[in-house]
């Protein structure tokens, strides 16, 4: 893999600089999230951004951005980089941008004549501080090194006006000083390392204009509080550290060391799988004795349905399985009535997805595949693996099973689906009835606890579906396959069988267990190769048909009409290849190996660093949605995983 090295001629370019955004998060779930011009294109954009339990479970951006200033003698060269009303830029600091680089930490090069000054950034793994480094590379004379905080203590989805309510006064603490904007909020601790001054002038500084929420339809104009300048003096060669937290450092005189410290936990960055690796490490948040999944950043929190389908693959990332359980314990307080929330967590959980809880079983034979220890899983979740197929079986409020073995799932004004885009209240692919990767995972869950149960002798759930295993096979293929076209049904609603090319019934041909012949998984897989594989993940519709949207742009709503009607999503590519190894073995590792390395040269692209969450449907297959999102990633480790897995078999 190319080392992640940007130039001045592409980072002075602002189409190219300004759409390639950086991001780095931390366990808790705060991060820090800009563009590679230092220029927030997004409301989401902030260099400290992180939780306020004391107000909500959202994120909230607290530090928008630090303005650098050079002064030399009486001249100022101002390194930062906005946009304002009107598409204004001011001031244009990225002139003075030589180079970024990714290794171990993000290095930024600014080059003024004859002066080299670099950046290092990174938030702390366990406190919520953005820890910053700045080195005098080159320069003739010393200089001074003024900066500028500007305020928004906001939630993340919300922005900020001038306000009288705002408390603009400061509070010296040790080495720095500390701003608390609303009462509600925690302060943000601004702290130094050598000695520096301040000078107290806060004004408002006005519309801020955020070029990516103007292109999605929303408010997209921000005014920020500036409190005042920072000034410190450095000599050529010299070092100094800050540190933004939400809590007070206990000796900002060591932030060297702590920087240091944290820094030495980092790994180089040299190749794609330590690029995932680093990507996957982001999505896991530990707040207290609870471990989450962030579904996608900058604006998703935790999702169940993408937890259970990320798990796997980002716990192979990070070398640590034992992170599948400890998140499954954490999903399972929100567990109720033989369903997980979609979304949200206790009074706020909402119960409107079908899968969520086949998604658990699924997660779960990963585990028993990857590590051989199905003991701890009968043991630990027998219970709740039978109680969820009970449950589906006697019927919920959303989803039952039929006398005919199948699910039936469906919801007025709701899509209970991973396809679950909504406009105006009326769901764009509802799919009510019987879906078809509902199905298979449904069977695919019920034959795997059967799996279990057979072998740690629970001889009751085996008698009571057996029946179930008989007879689902000829059911699923009565209803859901057509010879005549030689693919699947997406889902059927008791009178009409929908045949639109989607991919959802590649699940049919990935699943452990599946209900349909080897012959018939084979025409699926070819069927979905030739109308939805694309390099950056599956169509999820086909190009022939009359409702495909091959771009996923403007506002809200076209995006949502896009979503799933032509969209590209790269985590259905973790369904795909698994089938294809599975029915080509061999033969298949080296078209496999190829979309795999297809992403290489596009971990630039659009996150620094990671992969989005869908991508046009139609070439050059622009990314789009959020820029880092936890299956994509996880899709792809998984990928890997499994194509190191069968070689090592063949050896």
């Amino acid at each position: 893999m190319k080392e992640i090295f940007f130039k001045k001629e592409e980072l002075l370019n602002l189409e190219f600089s300004l759409n390639r955004e950086i991001l780095r998060a931390n366990m808790s779930n705060a991060y820090a999230c800009t563009t590679l011009a230092g220029c927030n294109t997004r409301k989401y954009h902030g260099l400290l951004i992180a939780p306020q339990p004391q107000i909500d479970s959202d994120n909230h951006v607290i530090l928008s951005s630090l303005d650098e200033t050079v002064k030399i003698n009486e001249e100022y060269f101002h390194l930062a980089l906005h946009r304002y009303k009107g598409e204004h830029y001011y001031p244009k600091g990225h002139k003075y941008l030589d180079s970024y680089y990714l290794k171990n930490l993000p290095i930024t090069t600014y080059a003024i004549g004859g002066i080299v000054l670099t950046k290092e950034m990174q938030v702390q793994q366990r406190r919520d501080r953005l820890l910053i480094k700045y080195t005098l590379q080159q320069s003739p004379v010393n200089i001074t090194l003024q900066l500028q905080p500007f305020l928004a203590f906001r939630q993340v989805h919300k922005l900020s006006y001038r306000n009288d309510n705002a408390d603009t006064s400061y509070k010296e603490i040790e080495n720095g000083v500390s701003f608390q904007l609303y009462k509600e909020y925690t302060p943000l601790f601004i702290q130094f390392s050598k000695h520096f001054t301040y000078e107290h002038r806060p004004d408002w500084y006005y519309d801020f204009e955020y070029i990516k929420e103007k292109e999605r339809g929303y408010d997209y104009l921000e005014d920020l509080l500036v409190p005042g300048t920072f000034s410190i003096e450095m000599k050529p060669g010299e070092t100094v550290y800050l540190s933004c937290g939400i809590e007070e450092g206990a000796n900002p005189l060591l932030l060297s060391r702590d920087f240091k410290r944290e820094a030495s936990n980092r790994f180089d960055i040299t190749t794609m799988e330590d690029v995932l690796k680093r990507a996957a490490r982001m999505f896991f948040c530990r707040q207290g004795i609870e471990t989450n999944v962030v579904a996608g950043f900058p604006w998703f929190g935790r999702w169940g349905r993408d937890t259970f389908i990320s798990l796997p693959g980002l716990c192979l990332g990070v070398e640590d399985m034992s992170l599948l359980l400890s998140v499954t314990d954490t999903m399972l307080k929100d567990y109720r009535d033989g369903l997980f929330p979609n979304i949200g967590r206790g009074v706020n959980a909402a119960y409107n997805s079908a899968d969520t809880p086949l998604w658990f079983f699924w997660c779960l034979q990963q585990y028993v595949k990857i590590t051989g220890d199905d003991a701890k899983i009968w043991k630990k979740y027998s219970k709740i693996m039978k109680s969820i197929i009970k449950t589906f079986e006697q019927g919920t409020i959303n989803v039952r099973m039929e006398s005919n073995y199948l699910l039936w799932q469906g919801e007025s004004g709701k899509a209970l689906t991973w396809m679950d885009a909504i406009i105006d209240g009326n769901p764009v692919t509802q799919r009510k009835g019987y879906a078809v990767e509902i199905n298979a995972l449904w069977y695919n869950a019920v034959m795997f606890t059967r799996s279990l149960a057979e072998k740690y002798c629970d001889d009751a759930f085996l008698r009571q579906w057996d029946d179930f295993a008989n007879a689902f096979p000829s059911t699923f293929k009565e209803m859901f396959w057509s010879k005549e076209r030689g693919y699947l049904a997406d889902y059927c609603d008791g009178i009409h069988k929908d045949f639109s090319v989607r991919p959802n019934m590649i699940f049919v041909a990935s699943l452990e267990y599946s209900p349909l012949s080897e012959k018939i998984r084979q025409l699926i897989i070819e069927k979905v190769k030739s109308e939805l594989l694309t390099p950056r993940g599956l169509n999820t519709l086909s190009p022939k048909d009359e409702k495909y949207i091959g771009y996923y742009y403007g506002n809200q709503a076209q995006r949502d009409r896009a979503y799933h009607n032509g969209t590209v999503w790269p985590w259905l590519l973790g369904a795909f290849c698994e089938a294809y190894l599975k029915m080509y073995g061999k033969e298949g590792l080296h078209f496999v190996e190829k979309i795999y390395k297809g992403f290489e040269d596009i971990l630039t692209d659009y996150c620094v660093g990671s992969i989005a969450e869908v991508y046009d449907g139609n070439p050059p297959f622009k990314a789009g949605g959020s820029i880092s999102q936890a299956w994509s990633v996880a899709a792809l480790i998984r990928i890997k995983y499994l194509l190191d897995n069968y070689t090592d078999m063949q050896r």
